[in-house]
């Protein structure tokens, strides 16, 4: 009985370290990975990784993670193409990877598949509309001056008109659909509003009132797959495979 005793001690203190040794290991790592995307992906800031599963030690082991969580404040993707390419701000990306297989010694880093969430705020998202007046008819000019939650998953786009040199006393507001396509957001006006009775074209209201942006260059190749409007901007889901990490 004293020896079973005795072994029992020793597995338990042997465990203890083990636990211990694990954690100090994975936290080694958390902060190599966090420094090494950020100089991957050109971050301003350095981003909260953390990697799942226990133990982790036997995971390295084996040359592949289980699930890394990746969180990313104030990402600046790409946005437009050529010479127009600007930036556009998303904010407090999240991606959970999965299946992450690095190589031997570690300078590259691929996850089988990602899933991830973010945000565009209204006032990122309107720098994308005709902000500046534009003629919409003979002696008519309009142009976007707010973007807001329409409730419903609509965004709420907001207009100013000036008919004959009088600006119109109230902003008119039209509800829109927001969807993406191919890495584009596009905002489409679901009915077209009425400048102070002035009979209008169609497709001159809708120069004004729909536009849209291409979304590139996101982190380790993942792509916009659906979008919604919300009270703080436009919601985002993303996704990707073979999605790179490092390297």
């Amino acid at each position: 009985m004293r020896a079973l005793r005795i072994l029992l001690i020793v597995v338990v203190i042997l465990g203890g370290l083990f636990v211990i040794a694990d954690r100090v290991a994975v936290n080694f790592a958390e902060d190599e990975a966090a420094d090494r995307l950020k100089t991957t992906e050109n971050l301003a800031s350095t981003p909260d990784v953390s990697i799942k599963g226990f133990p982790f030690l036997t995971q390295v082991a084996g040359g592949s993670l289980d699930d890394i969580q990746v969180g990313i404040q104030n990402y600046e993707a790409a946005a437009g193409n050529g010479d127009s390419a600007q930036k556009i701000r998303i904010d407090d990306l999240r991606a959970d990877m999965k299946g992450v297989e690095f190589s031997g010694d570690y300078s590259s880093a691929t996850a089988t598949s990602a899933t991830g969430t973010a945000t565009i705020a209204y006032d990122e998202l309107l720098k994308t509309a005709k902000s500046e007046p534009t003629q919409v008819a003979p002696g008519v000019t309009a142009n976007v001056v707010g973007l807001s939650d329409g409730g419903n998953g609509k965004i709420k786009v907001t207009v100013e008109a000036t008919v004959l040199g009088t600006k119109l006393p109230e902003p008119v507001s039209v509800l829109s659909t927001v969807t993406v396509v191919d890495g584009t957001v596009r905002v489409k006006a679901d009915g077209l509003p009425k400048f102070g009775g002035v009979d209008i074209a169609e497709n001159r209201v809708r120069a004004i009132t729909d536009f849209q942006q291409k979304i590139d260059g996101l982190p380790g190749g993942i792509e916009l797959d659906k979008v919604q409007a919300a009270p703080d901007g436009v919601e985002i889901t993303v996704k990707g495979s073979n999605v790179r990490l490092a390297g």
